[in-house]
């Protein structure tokens, strides 16, 4: 039918995969198509491979000449990727995490408890992943003192919050809604005090400001002169936080 001949839908493009020298490396070059994108966009994904977003009217020529312009950026990415500490899948005796803003190590406590920093938990084999136990008892603890901080940090600055929740959020450190419920990610227990009032006091600053606009960072800089270094803190070790 000529209906169904004019609205069909064409496939999406393939990615289109590479090489780009970058110092003395080749590194894989995925070039990837999307729609939706309004301009070419650059990323070092985290096994190496360098991405280039396609917008809808770019080409794939188009993309790696704005990879190739912006190699000194992607060099510096690469490098501080390469310096970062490998951060273990499978916790295990010894392995260490951040714990309220310190590197711990997880230790035996007996047969069938562990210990990191001042937590003392009891596991089913001690010789397992303990990442299961000790994310939940982690979950638990954000659970018990994130929300009393919002509370005291929202009354000293006289900002209303309806609702607080902890959720496992995967992509923001927390959120907040027009109606004023304030979420935050449970792996803020692993932060230093810094960091954990910041991302408070970022979602509250949204009660007076939806948006991050210049008014909004005026704001922000009111409530917590020192978020600056606090984003520095995520900038450097955030990945730690998983």
């Amino acid at each position: 039918m000529i209906f169904d001949r004019i609205f069909k839908l064409k496939k999406p493009l393939e990615p289109t995969t590479n090489v780009l020298q970058i110092g003395s490396r080749a590194v894989p070059l995925l070039m990837v198509h999307n729609p939706r994108a309004r301009r070419y966009l650059l990323r070092v994904r985290p096994d190496g491979t360098v991405r280039v977003t396609i917008p809808r009217r770019g080409n794939i020529s188009a993309a790696r000449d704005f990879a190739s312009r912006n190699i000194g950026w992607l060099e510096q990415q690469i490098q501080r990727m390469a310096v970062r500490p490998n951060i273990p899948v499978d916790w295990t005796l010894g392995t260490e995490i951040l714990f309220r803003g310190e590197m711990v190590r997880i230790e035996a406590n007996s047969e069938t408890s562990i210990r990191f920093g001042t937590e003392r938990i009891k596991v089913s084999d001690t010789k397992a992943d303990l990442r299961p136990a000790m994310q939940n008892q982690l979950r638990k603890l954000a659970a018990r003192e994130l929300p009393p901080r919002v509370m005291e940090l929202a009354s000293i600055h006289g900002i209303k919050v309806s609702r607080i929740s902890v959720r496992n959020q995967k992509s923001r450190w927390g959120s907040c809604s027009r109606s004023g419920t304030v979420s935050l990610n449970w792996r803020l227990i692993q932060a230093p005090d810094l960091v954990r009032d910041y991302i408070i006091l970022h979602e509250l600053a949204h009660r007076r400001q939806m948006n991050h606009s210049e008014n909004f960072w005026q704001e922000m800089e009111r409530l917590f002169p020192d978020y600056l270094q606090a984003e520095r803190w995520l900038k450097q070790h955030g990945k730690l936080l998983r």
